[in-house]
């Protein structure tokens, strides 16, 4: 079935307006940065176009007007403000509305305005310089798949003719032989002298649509060397076609004509597939439909492999080894599909620093780290609305305003950063802040005042700090526009406890805060290992396993109920799974110690039998054990029953009261 071509549209202007987004960002930076002003007209003519193409009209007109205000500082009539990047930016903001079909009545029309303002507040500030150009040498190549995608040179000559006087000569240096030459393609080149007061800017939108793919050489005539009335003439004493200015050659077209040498006349047309673009446009749908099916896969291959071996047959066996490592490759295959770079969530940040600093009055910098680091899609989709609040927060109630900083000996710019790891199974994200830090005692008054807790009630620093998690509580003396309600951090917690995550939080009243969020690194497939205890099987996420040991018998009597091993001249606290699950059965007489990291510590987790490795296939708890903090999942083994799926962060923080009441005891 064919795709919707609205719904197409919409993916490329998401798409479109995501790059403008970034560019007048950039911009709001480098005000005088042309390429960047260039980048932003382009975005804004190609998305007016296309508008108009595919029938969003009000878009395409919306566009014409931004496109037209920017127009005019492409060409230096303004310059660019940062009140004309912020209108702008506002402006996109409506765009998206319109491509949504939910824009408010009236908006576009106060948007405008303010782009009305701007622009002639802009014209004020700094009177364009004069332009006093009075001719142009330019040399042009077009891709070699030019014509092909709908781009004809004789159309972008007139356009030249039109500014002025012109003289083309053609080149001819890159047509290949005969047997290797291909009709549908571009192999010419123009050398053009144009004559007349025309500025750059506008040479260059001749070929504003072919400008990223093709080579453009421009350089200007000196104005005594240019007759005023003067035909055009050759730029040097000699003809330009008897001196000609040296060009390489395009790389893909050398390799491509010698391949055709090579080959003794192979058709140019059986080459340029070669070169075809490498990637396509997926749906995230599809790839959600194909991630099951691969799991279903998984599934049924772990049946089969546990029936070859009950079975014992030989050919069986192999049959089977072989379907399992042709489903591990595609397992493998599918992971990396889904796996997106953080930054592409990093990357949105950069609007609301900027929105955030408008509306405090602050002047905020952001700093991004590890936007390599790579994560489930369906991850990232979830920790965007987290982030938002943690940073809104950091923004609002961390950073101090400039002259608080300046009287603290800080700068008058704070910072926010964001950076990403991996760390075994887990990515790791924090949010870091320079700011004041969180004051303990009014964290304290006002839990007291709220009921969280009792008057003088002994409370730890994590345990304190953690009272920053529940619902409905907030330190901020009024409400904005941007917190103070209570809602927020505890929205944070409950959203990445779903996606079997943790959050730790850390501060130093003065030098700021330290927000950690440790998520798995996808929610769908996972290596694990599958243990046993008493009865029952279980499941530990392979990255958090450090590595196995035996607990005999007499070791676990010589601990004296403390529960305690030396692992290379370190203490690792360990915990009976058996007991904590009160399985009922008595112990194995040689039970096994898993020992996990949780962070920087290790832990260790004692269970009957290590059963092996697991490609294990992540499926929802069902409402009714939802709840049950232990695990954060469930699996289907080859023999069809159900293997839980332990959450090590949460197994620990379970067991820690009743190692506690042990050492009581003892």
């Amino acid at each position: 079935m064919s795709e919707d071509p609205a719904a197409a549209f919409r993916v490329e202007a998401e798409e479109l307006l995501d790059g403008l987004e970034q560019d007048l960002l950039d911009l709001n930076h480098q005000l005088g940065d042309k390429t960047l002003v260039d980048a932003v007209f382009r975005g804004l003519h190609t998305l007016k176009g296309s508008g108009a193409m595919f029938g969003f009209d009000a878009l395409a007109a919306f566009t014409h007007h931004c496109e037209s205000a920017f127009d005019k500082v492409r060409k230096g009539v303004v310059p660019a403000t940062a009140a004309l990047v912020a209108v702008i930016l506002s402006a996109a903001d409506h765009m998206r509305a319109l491509l949504d079909g939910d824009a408010a009545p009236g908006e576009d029309a106060a948007i405008l305005a303010r782009l009305e303002a701007a622009v002639s507040a802009a014209a004020g500030a700094e009177p364009p310089a004069p332009v006093s150009r009075r001719g142009w040498r330019l040399y042009f190549q077009l891709p070699r798949d030019s014509m092909r995608n709908g781009t004809n040179p004789l159309m972008l000559l007139d356009e030249l003719r039109a500014l002025g006087d012109c003289t083309v000569t053609v080149r001819t240096d890159r047509v290949p032989p005969l047997p290797a030459l291909n009709v549908r393609d571009c192999y010419l080149g123009w050398d053009v002298t144009l004559i007349g007061d025309v500025g750059r800017e506008a040479i260059e939108d001749v070929f504003l649509f072919v400008m990223d793919d093709m080579l453009l050489e421009i350089a200007p005539i000196a104005a005594e060397a240019v007759p005023a009335g003067a035909d055009a003439l050759p730029i040097d004493e000699a003809p330009v076609d008897e001196a000609p200015v040296a060009h390489e050659p395009d790389p893909v077209v050398a390799a491509q004509g010698q391949a055709a040498n090579d080959d003794d006349g192979e058709p140019a047309a059986k080459l340029l597939v070669r070169t075809a673009a490498q990637s396509v446009r997926v749906p995230a749908d599809r790839l959600d439909l194909l991630m099951d099916r691969v799991g279903e896969l998984v599934i049924a291959q772990s049946r089969l492999s546990q029936l070859a071996q009950q079975d014992g047959g030989v050919a069986l066996r192999s049959v089977s080894e072989e379907i399992e490592r042709l489903s591990d490759e595609l397992r493998a295959t599918m992971m990396g599909l889904r796996m997106v770079p953080v930054g592409t969530l990093f990357s949105r940040f950069r609007r609301l620093i900027h929105d955030l600093a408008r509306d405090t009055g602050k002047t905020i910098d952001l700093i991004t780290e590890g936007e390599a680091t790579e994560i489930d899609k369906t991850v990232i989709e979830r920790l965007f609305d987290p982030l938002v609040h943690i940073v809104r927060n950091s923004c609002d109630h961390g950073l101090e305003p400039a002259e608080v900083r300046q009287a603290a000996g800080k700068p008058a710019t704070g910072t926010v950063r964001l950076s990403a790891h991996h760390a075994g199974g887990e990515v790791v994200i924090t949010v870091h802040d320079d700011g004041r830090g969180i004051d303990r005692a009014r964290v304290r008054a006002r839990a007291e005042e709220n009921g969280l807790i009792q008057p003088d009630q002994p409370l730890t620093d994590n345990e304190l700090l953690a009272l920053i998690f529940a619902p409905g509580f907030s330190t901020a003396t009024q409400v904005t526009s941007l917190s103070g309600r209570g809602v927020g951090m505890d929205v944070v917690k409950r959203t990445i406890e779903t996606l079997r995550g943790t959050i730790d939080l850390a501060s130093i009243e003065g030098e700021g805060s330290t927000i950690t969020l440790r998520i798995p690194l996808t929610l769908a497939i996972i290596d694990g290992l599958l243990v046993r205890v008493g009865d029952g099987r279980y499941v530990l996420p392979l990255g958090a396993v450090e590595e196995c040991l035996e607990l005999s018998a007499e070791e676990d009597r010589r601990s004296h109920g403390r529960s305690l091993i030396s692992l290379r001249d370190r203490l690792v606290p360990f915990v009976r799974l058996r007991e904590l699950f009160a399985t009922g059965t008595k112990p194995d007489p040689y039970q096994k110690i898993v020992v996990v990291s949780i962070g920087s510590e290790r832990v260790g987790l004692v269970v009957d039998q290590i059963i092996g490795n697991h490609q294990t296939v992540i499926k929802s708890m069902s409402m009714l054990h939802r709840n049950v903090g232990a695990f954060s999942g469930a699996t289907i083994l080859g023999d069809g029953h159900v293997a839980l799926i332990l959450d090590i962060g949460h197994l620990v923080d379970l067991a820690q009261p009743r190692e506690e009441r042990r050492y009581a005891a003892v």
